[in-house]
């Protein structure tokens, strides 16, 4: 498994070896990614859009059965081997399933067979999960959500959600017709559809009483039933024994301070939201008098936080900022949501592993599985989980310290990543990820992501530098990292200034230290955007305080893809920057781009050709240039995710042959020679897919080498960087 393994290892070793509780001692960690495209039929293109969204298991827990909403299927996974997942084929259902729950060797689905909104339908699957077949068993009062069967085995609850047409009267509640509860009896595990009590849960809420939208259901032991209300900010709890309402209550409203609220290209944790209605989706009982939620909102609020209330209505725990801060910290804060939801909290699942209730919160919008220890009290956080884009379903399978999450989106039509389903098991050790962090200031993280480039302080080991690139263009930044820490930690934010205030138009994509305290920064342009190429020095203070252009010899040629890295080769008058160009420009012949070099002293320009491997699929450039020990080491990736990853490679190019020649004539084509293939690298860091964006590498004063994965501020991505210390650089050669 290579470095990354034996620094885990030895991070585990060490919180053994010390005196704090035992139970600090064992942590999740991601095992395996199973992507739910390889369920797809033989007969069908690959590229079908699919996904997994709500998740459970069997009761061995060998077999995981999710809902596939955009392909009308109910899916199957073999975790018999739980480092290995294998597919187990897919059950088309003639509808769209909503929900999964399991009882016996059956599995029953509520599928949504609706023609519209105001005439919704639905019905019951009872599924044989062994033989893989199918068979309707009831037909719904309405469009179905959630599904889940009691303890006793003896009910089945339905949410009969009869969602709103949010493009009638811009989403406005009410819109008839109004869901329901229902509640279907099991005679020897089969559903009684004769039996079905249908609870009318309208008159409760204070919002739009006549439209409750029933959401997400839960049993407790004592037979009852917590239903949420999202948009009508409400919670039901019923008797499954009678159908009668027992209890209900508002879910309230709550004030959260160090937040980011706004959707401004920069993190910044020092704003206030006030009054905020929770709107949970999903509910968990943590026993028969508590009951937890996520307030994901979906309506007017969102509170981006999860909730413990009594079974009376009582908050006795809210999280407040909590998410929020814990997903920036790791640099999973997405800032395109700042103004809405946050990591917007949507599913919730609640187990006990020997002996500890954990609470495990799934964040649509952070790519986040966040993990509480329940105390009884305020519980107490854990870890964060990676997960993939869009984590949905939960489903803990405690018999065998399983945890499996369901990630419901594909990305398959934009060349992104796939719907994966990811399982974590719990065993002793420290977590693997994240691998870098960041640390708290004054109350408040140091929000972080996107870091495009990385570049290493020349005289003290393990002290880097990273940069964030233009998906945090209102305010750029250069991040102070102690790589000696595990996991590495952002210790300070240097913000790259104009004047007092951050400077705009910066796509830094290229960072070196100056060695007097300084940086030279390459900016990638897009001229479309009115965003120069160029050159910045900085001070320490991150204050720009000279700005190159490049010349018309090369803008002649621009295209968007432009410089990716930057480093320093020589000293005194022959000191130059030296620039690795993405892609071809248009005076480049295929598979090949520059190596641009200018040296400051005399402010000439020049360059070589550098030769691409082919793609296979898509695309292949650079992505990073470092100087160190008589060669440029070269990052050269293809633009690949997931499976269809090829290219993630560490190149070098000797610096005697590195001889730039001035701009509008031939220039001489470098020989470059393989380091290491990361792809293996990536993989096994923390178990999870191929990422494409490889952009960061340097070597440190030591000799050691690091590279770190750009995760474009968790828009469109997972969020998951990849920082890894590859050792030192002879042993990477």
């Amino acid at each position: 498994m290579g470095r990354p393994s034996l620094l885990y290892a030895l991070a585990a070793t060490l919180s053994l070896s010390t005196s704090i509780p035992a139970f600090a001692q064992q942590a999740f960690n991601r095992i395996a990614t199973f992507p739910v495209a390889e369920n797809l039929p033989a007969d069908m293109d690959p590229a079908t859009p699919t996904s997994s969204e709500i998740i459970t298991a069997s009761e061995d827990g060998n077999i995981l059965i999710y809902s596939d909403s955009p392909l009308g299927a109910v899916g199957f996974v073999d975790i018999s081997d739980a480092k290995a997942p294998k597919a187990g084929g897919v059950i088309k259902v003639e509808g769209e399933p909503t929900s999964v729950t399991v009882l016996g060797g059956k599995a029953f689905a509520a599928v949504n067979t609706s023609e519209s909104y105001t005439n919704p339908s639905g019905k019951l699957l009872v599924i044989d999960i062994a033989a893989k077949t199918a068979e309707e068993a009831c037909t719904l009062a309405g469009q179905p959500d959630s599904i889940a069967v009691s303890k006793d085995k003896r009910f089945l609850a339905i949410a009969i959600e009869n969602e709103r047409d949010e493009d009638v009267n811009d989403g406005a509640i009410p819109q008839m017709p109004a869901g329901s509860l229902q509640i279907v009896p099991l005679a020897d595990g089969m559903p009684d559809c004769d039996g079905i009590k249908t609870v009318d849960v309208t008159g409760l809420a204070e919002v739009a009483p006549e439209d409750p939208e029933p959401e997400f259901v839960a049993f407790n032991e004592a037979g009852e039933i917590a239903l949420t209300l999202q948009e009508n900010n409400h919670i039901v709890i019923v008797s499954a024994e009678t159908g009668e309402v027992v209890g209900h209550f508002s879910a309230g409203s709550t004030s959260v301070e160090k937040i980011d609220m706004l959707d401004d290209g920069a993190l910044r944790f020092d704003q206030k939201a006030e009054n905020l209605l929770r709107e949970p989706d999903a509910v968990k009982w943590l026993d028969n008098d508590r009951l937890v939620v996520a307030n994901e909102g979906d309506y007017e609020g969102g509170s981006r936080s999860f909730t413990i209330f009594s079974s009376a209505g009582e908050v006795l725990y809210d999280s407040g900022a909590d998410l929020d801060q814990q997903a920036a910290l790791v640099g999973h804060y997405p800032d395109k949501r700042s103004d809405a939801k946050g990591v917007e909290p949507e599913g919730i699942e609640v187990a006990t592993y020997g002996g500890q209730q954990y609470i495990f919160v799934a964040e649509e919008r952070s790519s986040l599985v966040a993990v509480y220890r329940d105390t009884g009290a305020a519980p107490e956080f854990v870890q964060v989980l990676p997960s993939g884009i869009g984590p949905e379903g939960v489903v803990a399978i405690p018999q065998r310290n399983l945890l499996v999450t369901a990630n419901e989106t594909d990305l398959v039509e934009d060349g992104g990543a796939r719907s994966h389903v990811m399982l974590y098991e719990l065993g002793e050790g420290a977590p693997v990820y994240p691998m870098i962090r960041s640390v708290m200031v004054d109350g408040q993280p140091i929000g972080w992501g996107a870091l495009s480039a990385l570049a290493a302080d020349p005289s003290q080991p393990g002290h880097l530098y990273a940069a964030s690139d233009s998906v945090y263009g209102g305010e750029p930044a250069v991040f102070v990292i102690d790589a000696t820490k595990t996991p590495a930690e952002i210790t300070r934010k240097i913000v790259v200034k104009r004047g007092n205030a951050p400077a705009q138009k910066l796509d830094i994509e290229g960072l070196v230290a100056d060695g007097e305290g300084g940086f030279w920064l390459a900016s990638e342009g897009y001229s479309q955007r009115l965003i120069p190429h160029a050159l910045y020095h900085v001070d320490a203070d991150g204050m720009i305080d000279e700005e190159i252009g490049l010349p018309a010899e090369l803008l002649a040629h621009e295209e968007r893809y432009g410089f990716e890295g930057i480093t320093i080769v020589g000293e005194g008058e022959d000191r130059m920057l030296v620039m690795a160009v993405q892609r071809e420009w248009k005076d480049d012949p295929k598979n090949q781009v520059k190596l641009v070099a200018y040296k400051p002293v005399s402010k000439e320009w020049s360059a070589v050709r550098y030769p691409l491997d082919a793609a296979e699929k898509g695309w292949v450039g650079l992505s990073e240039i470092t100087a160190h020990g008589g060669a440029l080491y070269i990052i050269e990736r293809d633009n690949q995710i997931g499976t269809a990853a090829r290219n993630k490679r560490l190149y070098k190019v000797a610096l005697d042959g590195f001889k730039p020649a001035p701009l509008g004539g031939d220039l001489p084509v470098v020989e470059k020679t393989l380091v290491r293939d990361l792809i293996e690298d990536i993989r096994s860091a923390s178990n999870g897919y191929v990422v494409d964006k490889v952009e960061g590498f340097t070597i440190d004063a030591e000799g050691q080498a690091y590279f770190v994965t750009d995760n474009d501020g968790v828009d469109d991505s997972s969020g998951e960087t990849i920082f890894v210390n590859l050792g030192r650089l002879d042993a990477v050669n």
